[in-house]
């Protein structure tokens, strides 16, 4: 109920204020199950991608969103709730497979999830390498991928800010084709499989962006503060 209320006013109003250009929609599937594979440079990728899609498309956000107290507390709550985000601990040293069985969960309800596979926020702007738990998911819930590439949504909320800016930035979203797992991994090896699709995902993103491949994972800073 309360994504329902709160969908029908947050979408309107953030695509009237960042005005995104999006290409390819038609790929998004209407219904059924779906993995939504994006490139990230910004906490506002999770705003941007549910705000151009007429379905819901579940991401993983901190668990911290949603036990805040008092007005701002609950404002930050349903905002997130608002926009279809799950709650996650990523304190638990168990988070990683948790998350994999959340997202099975809503994959296996015939819903969308959104995820990134670089795993952290690109930031120096180059596509890092994919990891391997999107491929999982694929492969275990026999479910397409969309990739999507994003544009324009580190000057929204640079890393290092706590609020979007809202002046004027060129926001892009470029759906792609979707990428559907066959019988082509029928016998190979459960790690060769994952890297391969992986990879294969990631390809069609950096096609959709441009962006320079990175050639190694991208590493979370133990310092940073980062909510996504």
């Amino acid at each position: 109920m309360l994504y329902t209320v709160a969908h029908g006013v947050i979408p309107p109003v953030a695509r009237a204020v960042w005005r995104p250009t999006v290409e390819g929609l038609h790929h998004m599937p209407s219904t059924g199950p779906v993995i939504v594979a994006s490139n990230h440079l910004s906490f506002f990728d999770s705003v941007v991608i549910p705000v151009v899609v007429p379905r819901k498309v579940v991401f993983l956000a901190k668990s911290d969103y949603f036990t805040g107290t008092g007005v701002k507390g609950t404002l930050t709550r349903v905002w997130f709730e608002g926009l279809g985000m799950l709650p996650v601990d990523r304190d638990d040293t168990k988070a990683a497979i948790a998350s994999l069985d959340t997202a099975l969960e809503v994959l296996r309800r015939g819903e969308a999830f959104g995820i990134y596979p670089e795993g952290t926020r690109s930031r120096d702007g180059r596509l890092y390498r994919g990891r391997t738990g999107v491929a999982h998911l694929a492969l275990t819930a026999g479910c397409p991928v969309v990739p999507v590439g994003l544009s324009g949504t580190e000057d929204i909320q640079p890393v290092g800010t706590n609020r979007p800016r809202l002046g004027k930035v060129e926001v892009t979203v470029r759906f792609g084709a979707p990428i559907t797992v066959g019988s082509e991994y029928d016998g190979v090896p459960t790690g060769r499989a994952r890297r391969d699709l992986t990879d294969r995902i990631m390809g069609a993103i950096g096609d959709l962006t441009g962006q320079q491949p990175a050639g190694v994972y991208n590493e979370r800073p133990a310092e940073a503060q980062d909510p996504s």
